[in-house]
């Protein structure tokens, strides 16, 4: 039987922060993923030489003292992965249909307020005082700081206020509502849902440094690849535990594969869905309770995905835009409500030429999507699934086209639709039970799976136990990791990187 000390599953961001955390730290990790290849939605596909993200797209943080520079230099992988800045305020925008309407995003907190100023010269105090909070948040998050070696941040009362109800107390203008809370789109909660707190330490470094990735989510794959190597981490994909046995003193003894093989480890952290993390768990392990707060959670929104390129021959006809959101409704509660019936909100994303190695570009455009959308085929299995799936899925497509078109004509003779994916390509590919985009919905008043579980060498990280995306599935692996490795060998490693 082999012996680790830590097991570790699940290979998105978050299960490749943990692994490489504990592997510098000297202990022998096994890193397991379900699927046939490592890095969840982070991993690309391409179509015809032309590269497609799946989860992720852009991100913030990269910044010199950004989050996400700090995390990358504690690896030593800060000069691995090349950030391509959006400087161009043109690239980031913000359509309003309803009120004919856009607004464009640029880089830095101060660039951003004086823009939005601009934007509504009558509601500067209002601005001002949202970005004062923003910033206060996140300097009150001690997490968000990896300097500061902080175990257990404490709760804040902006975590027990929503987003809309800030943004209603600051502003009558709906439409400056609608601008705030529009970043709402990368986490999947509605504004009445989200805590202040919450929204604040999601979205403060897109304001400070929005950037794509060179080679995308592979360009993070590729790196973490060659670091776990360093550390000699074993990766095994197409593998996942079946049981947990020998549980005495509320520890798990040995952990049993898919493949009959039987492991020991002293630890093992779970990066996936808290639901999974709960079909795992031996029923008499755990109290009404616990089962109740994992049932209680609801999955964010999920993705609807066209994936296009320009037409041989033809060029982009909005060479400048990277990021493109196209809003119907000013209110997002609206179009994040799972009732709502009006257009859907629609994202293009175009990466800028320098991110991509290969010719060609990409062009993903997404929609918010539920789960209830896709309920009637949730049993259903990829390449065997009904007329009326395939059916749904083309009528989807249809729509965003004529979205899409209706905004920007010049796009209906440039763009050749090649590939589209719905929650249930999701929920096959990566191995996601619901297909959500961003995990368990993190709304106010919520308290997440994340740290010791009710086996005490049992640990719960991943985007749904902190926060979603990048930043917020790799800082739940460095609270969890520095809480199992101790406050003083964490510091180590800190003085050692930065």
């Amino acid at each position: 039987m082999k012996k680790y000390d830590h097991i570790v599953v699940g290979s998105g961001i978050s299960g490749l922060t943990m692994s490489l955390l504990l592997s510098m730290s000297g202990n022998k990790v096994l890193l397991i993923e379900k699927s046939p290849f490592i890095g969840g939605s982070l991993s690309r596909f391409s179509r015809g030489g032309v590269s497609f993200d799946t989860g992720f797209h852009f991100t913030g943080g990269f910044h010199q003292g950004g989050i996400l520079s700090d995390i990358l230099s504690l690896f030593d992988m800060r000069g691995m992965i090349e950030p391509v800045y959006l400087h161009n305020p043109a690239q980031n925008q913000f359509h309003f249909e309803a009120s004919g309407r856009y607004f464009e995003h640029p880089n830095g907190i101060e660039e951003t307020k004086n823009k939005f100023k601009g934007y509504f010269p009558t509601e500067a105090g209002a601005i001002e005082r949202y970005f004062q909070m923003v910033q206060s948040v996140c300097q009150r998050t001690p997490s968000l700081n990896i300097r500061e070696n902080v175990i257990a941040p404490p709760n804040l009362e902006e975590d027990y206020v929503s987003l809309d109800s800030v943004l209603r107390d600051l502003t009558s203008d709906a439409l400056l509502r609608g601008l705030l809370s529009g970043y709402a789109m990368c986490y999947g909660v509605r504004p009445a849902e989200v805590s202040f707190a919450n929204h604040s330490r999601m979205i403060l470094s897109f304001y400070e440094s929005m950037a794509f990735v060179k080679d995308g989510g592979d360009g993070f794959i590729n790196a973490f690849r060659e670091k776990l190597k360093q550390y000699d981490v074993d990766v095994r994909c197409n593998t996942y535990i079946t049981e947990l046995a020998d549980v005495r003193d509320r520890r798990v003894g040995r952990f049993v594969l898919n493949n009959g093989e039987e492991i020991e480890a002293d630890s093992c952290v779970l990066t996936i869905h808290p639901r999974e993390i709960f079909k795992l768990l031996p029923e008499k392990q755990y109290s009404k309770a616990f089962a109740d707060r994992v049932h209680r959670f609801e999955p964010s929104l999920g993705l609807f995905s066209a994936f296009a390129v320009i037409k041989p021959g033809k060029s982009d006809p909005h060479p400048d835009t990277a990021i493109v959101s196209l809003f119907p409704d000013d209110d997002l509660n609206n179009l994040l409500d799972p009732s709502y019936e009006g257009k859907p909100a629609l994202v293009v994303v175009k990466s800028p030429a320098s991110v991509e190695s290969q010719t060609g570009k990409g062009i993903s455009i997404v929609q918010p999507s539920f789960t209830d959308h896709v309920a009637m085929w949730q049993e259903t299995r990829r390449g065997q699934r009904p007329e009326e799936y395939l059916a749904y899925k083309q009528a989807r497509v249809d729509g965003i086209k004529e979205h899409l078109f209706g905004c920007f004509p010049e796009y209906r003779d440039t763009l050749e639709f090649v590939d589209a994916g719905s929650m249930l390509t999701y929920k096959d590919y990566l191995c996601s039970p619901d297909g959500s985009a961003y995990g368990v919905k993190q709304k106010l008043g919520q308290f997440n799976l994340i740290g010791k579980l009710p086996l005490h060498n049992l640990f719960a990280a991943g985007q749904s136990a902190l926060l979603p995306g990048v930043i917020g599935a790799m800082m739940s692996s460095l609270i969890v990791g520095r809480a199992m490795l101790g406050k003083e060998h964490f510091g180590k490693l800190l003085d050692q990187s930065l």
